[in-house]
């Protein structure tokens, strides 16, 4: 499970960056607080399917992308 919120954090971070947003941007185009997609890209939180999904929508790519392997 560990690896798994690991895994989706790194994703998230890693979309947030290459579409050049800031946290709070995408805390906004998501509909969630800054702090949560901060605690989610420490890997601190791990995001209910709703909230991965507005986050998938925000960075414009597909939730089951978090999941692939590298």
């Amino acid at each position: 499970m560990q690896v798994t919120t690991k895994k989706v954090a790194s994703r998230i971070k890693q979309n947030r960056i290459e579409a050049e947003l800031t946290q709070q941007e995408l805390a906004d185009f998501a509909g969630v607080d800054r702090k949560t997609i901060n605690r989610i890209e420490n890997g601190h939180f791990s995001p209910n399917i709703e909230t991965l999904l507005r986050i998938s929508t925000a960075l414009g790519v597909k939730p089951e992308s978090m999941f692939a392997s590298a």
